[in-house]
């Protein structure tokens, strides 16, 4: 079953819990490449441009989602020919509509806040680490969002990139500075400035209850990679535009943190 429909629940201090079901490469129907509007669908499941719906049944679970999202700013993370893309049309989503878990049902507008992105490629990256973080606006200004890409790339090279969204003004940083992190600490801690003379200086902490490892399928069908997230993560961000004033923001669980292919165990 090549075509795979996910769907995680993240309860507070809890041990996360995924549902994964597989379905026929034949029933996909997916959108020309290039073309607008997007969509992906397969059976009951689909996402399209300003929506997504599902409906599961795995190991006893039932699980079902009708949402709408819509955004300020949108972003490509990286875009090669030869690897694939990573785009995230909705960086500052705010989604409204329907989630129903074994009959437990969480609806509103707005019901949650967050990121919906795209990830194409032949075959997934060996290493990545990837994350996003939304910071709410205070006062009625702007939320702030960030997000963070590094993969290998063939001759040993890596690439690397930040896209920082803040009081509605996009900010890109390539010259990325690792600070600390180790094969069994599920944090990422990086510092960064770009030619426009801003600074950051990032921590986002992966580890406690919601950190979970998770089977991907490889694109052939050969095997799996072995991929570690954590949707309800804590971050930090010092943020220092030209000649300003260095801004603290923080979020207790409004981060996702993944690593694929070196993933640590606590």
């Amino acid at each position: 079953m090549p075509v795979q429909v996910w769907a995680t629940w993240f309860p507070a201090g809890a041990t996360p819990l995924t549902l994964i079901q597989g379905f026929p490469l034949e029933d996909l129907d997916l959108s020309v490449k290039g073309r607008s509007p997007f969509h992906f669908r397969i059976r009951q499941n689909a996402i399209e441009e300003n929506s997504c719906k599902g409906r599961l049944e795995v190991d006893g679970h039932r699980v079902s989602w009708d949402l709408r999202y819509r955004s300020n700013f949108r972003t490509t993370m990286s875009n090669k020919g030869w690897i694939g893309f990573s785009r995230s049309p909705h960086s500052d989503a705010v989604f409204s509509g329907q989630i129903v878990l074994d009959g437990e049902v969480a609806a509103g507008d707005p019901l949650g806040l967050g990121v919906q992105g795209h990830n194409c490629g032949y075959r997934h990256r060996s290493f990545w680490k990837w994350a996003h973080v939304y910071f709410d606006g205070e006062d009625g200004t702007p939320p702030t969002t960030l997000e963070a890409l590094v993969y290998d790339m063939p001759f040993g090279m890596l690439f690397r990139k930040v896209v920082v969204w803040h009081h509605s003004s996009k900010h890109e940083f390539r010259n990325i500075e690792e600070i600390a992190g180790g094969a069994n600490d599920f944090t990422w801690s990086f510092r960064a400035n770009n030619k426009e003379g801003c600074r950051i200086e990032v921590l986002i902490d992966g580890r406690g209850a919601s950190l979970h490892h998770l089977p991907y399928l490889k694109t052939d069908c050969s095997g799996s990679i072995e991929v570690a997230n954590n949707s309800c993560a804590r971050a930090q961000i010092r943020l220092q535009r030209r000649a300003g004033r260095v801004e603290l923001l923080e979020t207790a669980s409004g981060a996702v943190l993944e690593f694929g292919g070196r993933c640590p165990r606590s």
